[in-house]
């Protein structure tokens, strides 16, 4: 009864190597049936993870207990691949003989994406230090060249053959001038302003405007919002800004006549603790679009600074909205669906306006 439950995957095998025990955990980790293995050998069914097997043969033949925390990566056909701690234990009589070895998988996704998100802010962080001072220096002589070439193009009058090359001028620096006030956002944490954010009616309010800014190209936009979450405390522009972001990109990346789904529920995976106090919940904002998806060797740098997927993009989207989200307390993931295009997965607590905790506290 225990090991039906327990979620950890297990695997029992005899002396000879074949599987006398498959519980419903690892039925889900490989995607086979306790059919399809018991009474199979081990190493034929499993002969493609080679770490895997040769862990296990060496606990079998050493009667020794062996784990890898770190190198393991089930990959089982028609599932994702998913990293795992492994322990394999030997299995003893009360007299002392081996009757073969017990295998415990862990999965260790939930850990790697935290993981990631600690590197990623870590990442933020350093460069924002480094972008607050390179800003500072730019600022200043950057408004002396637009000032002057705004007096330029007042002594050149209407209709002046130059006046074309100064007003471009001007407009570079302005743009100049918008990329430095998004290195900004990324060094200097505005003030936070809590309070009560209701997600569904942004994100009605968002997908409206979308709807309009998108029509020529006919993408559909498709809401599957759950009423029952209550308004969370947050800082309700940032919000906006977060998920007009997101919802953005999402729309330029996808075909003409094609979808957006835009979800909302209960994060069933994580929660928050706070010393003193009981686990939070998480809710869990999914952004799906059926465009081409993103490369995997992009896909690792997307929050990176100035790194961009978009012809003319600044790169500073994505960083600017995971600064937003960890300031909230919640982490964002992004991937490839499997059927095309990408997902965009922001998970953030459920606080409530009479906490009155900063959640990144």
């Amino acid at each position: 009864m225990i090991l039906e439950n327990i979620e950890d995957a297990v695997i029992a095998l005899d002396p000879q190597g074949k599987i006398s025990l498959f519980n419903p955990a690892a039925q889900i980790y490989t995607g086979l049936s306790e059919k399809q293995t018991r009474g199979q050998s081990f190493f034929a069914r499993f002969s493609h993870q080679k770490t895997l097997c040769y862990l296990t043969r060496s606990a079998l033949e050493s009667g020794r207990s062996i784990s890898d925390h770190e190198a393991v990566v089930l990959r089982m056909p028609g599932s994702r691949p998913r990293p795992v701690s492994v322990t394999v234990s030997p299995i003893y009589t009360s007299s002392g003989m081996q009757k073969g070895v017990v295998l415990i998988l862990r999965d260790l996704t939930q850990v790697r994406t935290l993981e990631e998100a600690v590197r990623r802010a870590d990442r933020l962080s350093m460069v924002g230090t480094m972008a607050a001072g390179l800003a500072h220096e730019i600022k200043n002589p950057l408004g002396g060249i637009k000032g002057a070439a705004q007096l330029l193009l007042m002594e050149l009058g209407e209709g002046h053959e130059l006046q074309e090359y100064v007003e471009l001028m001007i407009r570079e620096t302005e743009r100049v001038n918008g990329i430095i006030e998004e290195l900004l956002n990324l060094s200097r944490p505005r003030r936070s302003q809590p309070g009560e954010v209701n997600l569904g009616q942004i994100l009605d309010e968002i997908v409206m405007l979308q709807q309009q800014a998108f029509a020529k190209s006919g993408v559909n936009f498709r809401l599957k919002l759950d009423p029952s979450i209550p308004p969370l405390s947050g800082d309700r522009d940032l919000m906006i800004r977060l998920f007009l972001n997101l919802i953005k990109n999402a729309a330029e990346a996808t075909p003409e006549q094609g979808e957006i789904i835009i979800e909302s529920r209960i994060d069933s995976e994580y929660h928050m603790s706070v010393p003193g106090a009981k686990p939070t919940q998480m809710v869990m904002i999914i952004i799906s679009d059926n465009g081409p998806g993103i490369p995997q060797p992009q896909l690792e740098q997307i929050f990176t600074p100035f790194f961009s997927t978009k012809e003319g993009g600044s790169g500073l989207g994505l960083p600017i909205c995971q600064k937003i989200v960890t300031d909230h307390g919640g982490f964002m993931h992004v991937e490839n669906r499997s059927t095309g295009g990408t997902t965009v997965k922001v998970s953030i607590p459920l606080l409530r306006s009479a906490d009155q905790q900063r959640p990144n506290e």
